[in-house]
């Protein structure tokens, strides 16, 4: 495989896309994250999630938002998202975070958690974010650092960091697959790639009071609780993952 394209089967090959309490989990903390930023007009907030999948996220916000769409180039994904879902204000679509079929400012919000490295081409799909975003809209943002030690989606050490073809040779050797998909980027790459938002980082946040943002799963408690701290304030550069607003209007205010 030569060129990268699209993953149009992640959800097939990744048991995390069907793990109900994993995946509410994180819906928790994106839930608890875009309260706070944006009060009372969350519950009549228009959601779109990019990268939606199974759908279980959706389906956990649906109750305190507007109206949520879900998209994914996953058709298999999509098609199960369609049939679990029992939220009346929940749809679903296949779709490309490159080019989305969506007119400008139609969302109050747009998820994207951890998909960047997925897309063909990260930029693009930014600048779709921020085109469908309403002035006042905020994109949820979640991205894992290339510098992680342990790559999350094949439990390797190091698989991110390497150069991409020692990574399919780091993959093929152990028989975990033959072409590795994903293109992780550094600290600076990701604030390169939302340079056209105002960036509200509620990493430090999450870390310092993992219970106001349901987040215990992430920090943990006792001497990693501690260690995830220091660490964050020593090399925040080669923290393992992040937890961005975006706003679309640089000048707005969060409450």
């Amino acid at each position: 495989m030569s060129e990268r394209g699209y993953q149009y089967d992640f959800s097939a090959d990744n048991e995390a896309m069907h793990d109900l309490a994993g995946r509410q989990r994180k819906a928790a903390t994106m839930l608890a994250i875009l309260g706070e930023a944006l009060g009372p007009r969350l519950a009549t907030a228009r959601l779109l999630t990019v990268g939606c999948s199974t759908g279980i996220i959706d389906e956990f916000l649906a109750p305190h938002v507007g109206s949520v769409t879900g998209i994914d180039i996953d058709a298999p994904a999509v098609e199960a998202a369609r049939k679990r879902s029992r939220a009346p204000n929940a749809t679903f679509r296949t779709g490309d975070a490159m080019n989305l079929d969506f007119a400008d400012a139609s969302f109050d919000i747009v998820i994207c958690s951890q998909v960047y490295e997925h897309v063909p081409d990260p930029g693009r799909m930014m600048a779709e974010i921020r085109r469908v975003l309403a002035p006042d809209g905020v994109c949820y943002f979640a991205a894992t650092n290339r510098f992680n030690i342990m790559e999350q989606h094949y439990d390797l050490p190091f698989l991110s960091v390497i150069p991409v073809p020692l990574a399919h040779l780091y993959l093929r050797m152990l028989g975990r697959g033959r072409y590795y998909h994903e293109r992780h980027m550094t600290l600076g790459g990701l604030r390169r790639l939302t340079a056209d938002f105002r960036v509200d980082d509620f990493t430090p946040k999450v870390i310092a009071d993992p219970d106001r943002y349901n987040a215990g799963y992430m920090i943990g408690t006792g001497t990693k609780a501690r260690v995830i701290r220091l660490f964050a304030k020593v090399a925040y550069w080669a923290f393992p993952g992040y937890l961005w607003l975006l706003w679309r209007d640089r000048e707005a205010v969060r409450r």
